[in-house]
């Protein structure tokens, strides 16, 4: 059953925070050389192919590994169209009135494998997730392919220069190309090979992986920045109990929670017991939902699609389910976490999100109106 064709959505709540915790003593002035960091990880990924997952539990041990042609500055807390900042590619320009854009890439780059990365590695990787028709090799699963149907073509006029040809303008697309999902691939290494192992130019490479124990990634002494990375290594230690994980960040055995995990109390009791531990608080955008078929029987009701929105306090859901540690928003962000995401003045004129007493008793009203009440309650299958 398609979603987007048979599913309402009720927004509950979004903006859910995402606390990382790292280890730390005090603040350096400057950064160091050298140390391994010790990371979280809740298991064995499906594959060490970014392109063919639609999970973190894929991005977070191996974007390390791999460069963007562009990514969002991971300094800034906010990203936008404004926050892009350059990786694979030098400079970049939008020409034929936004119809094509142009990549200037960087000169003396190469593979963990030693080869030369070109432009001829990029139009590969795009064409790949794209479907390009003539493309000899397919990924397995491709959940981002709709990302790129605007793309009529992609064209590499030398080995530091790509130019994709849009069928319509599209300046999203280069916050899509920024995204953590959207590296590029070595032309040379077939897709079946990057699910098990990592051909990147990024600035660590993969040195073992005992799959249930642990994946280590070590130093690129041929990264492209010169002076980078700072650190040895990186450890990503596979830990499948979800309280086992925060024990071993309070022991020290990690210094570095899994993304997305650690909730606002866990968090609070952690700073209690850890005065050292550092907390960053950031937004990780993802929304909590109720799904509903509206083809079937209650729900193609829209009055009674109406009376279960205004019965869910969306407030009360955020403190129960989130301890707080999170927001009650629309589908978009808002400011300070998002950039175009309604206010929270305008979302409270939305329908569910007002006063919960009396839009509950809206609901109880209509609700009755459809026959529904004590002696014949509504009664759904999850």
């Amino acid at each position: 059953m398609r979603k987007s064709r048979y599913a309402g959505r009720l927004l509950l709540g979004s903006g859910i925070f995402l606390l990382i915790f790292c280890l730390a003593l005090a603040a350096q002035a400057a950064p160091k050389y050298g140390g391994i960091l010790n990371a979280t990880h809740r298991g064995d990924p499906p594959s060490l192919s970014i392109h063919e997952e639609a999970t973190i539990s894929t991005v977070w041990p191996m974007m390390p590994c791999y460069n963007n042609l562009v990514l969002f500055d991971p300094l800034k807390k906010q990203e936008s169209a404004e926050t892009i900042i350059g990786e694979l590619a030098k400079s970049w320009e939008w020409q034929d009135d936004g119809k094509s854009l142009v990549f200037h890439l960087r000169q003396g780059v190469k593979w963990h494998d030693g080869r030369p990365f070109t432009s001829k590695d990029v139009k590969y990787t795009f064409d790949l997730v794209r479907g390009a028709p003539g493309m000899k090799v397919r990924l397995r699963v491709n959940p981002r392919k709709l990302w790129y149907a605007n793309v009529s073509a992609i064209e590499t006029p030398d080995d530091y220069t790509v130019i994709f040809r849009l069928k319509q303008p599209q300046p999203a697309l280069l916050m899509l190309l920024a995204s953590g999902y959207s590296p590029i691939y070595p032309a040379h290494v077939p897709p079946s090979q990057i699910r098990t192992r990592c051909v990147g130019t990024g600035p660590f490479r993969m040195k073992e992986y005992r799959r249930g124990e642990v994946l280590v990634l070590e130093r690129n002494p041929d990264y492209f920045i010169k002076g980078r990375p700072y650190l040895d290594g990186i450890r990503y230690i596979m830990i499948k109990d979800r309280a086992t994980r925060t024990a071993a960040l309070q022991s020290g055995r990690v210094d570095i929670a899994f993304p997305g995990e650690t909730t606002k109390t866990i968090a609070e009791t952690l700073q209690k017991t850890n005065p050292d531990l550092v907390i960053i608080k950031t937004s990780q955008n993802v929304n909590d939902n109720i799904l509903l078929n509206f083809t079937r029987p209650p729900f193609n009701n829209p009055k009674l699609r109406k009376a279960i929105n205004l019965a869910i306090d969306r407030k009360a859901y955020v403190q129960a389910v989130h301890q707080g540690g999170a927001i009650v928003g629309a589908a978009m962000l808002p400011k300070p976490y998002g950039v175009w995401g309604l206010p929270e003045e305008e979302v409270a004129k939305l329908p569910g999100y007002g006063d919960p007493v009396k839009q509950k008793a809206e609901a109880r009203k209509i609700l009755a109106e459809l026959g529904y009440g004590p002696d014949n309650p509504l009664k759904v299958t999850m």
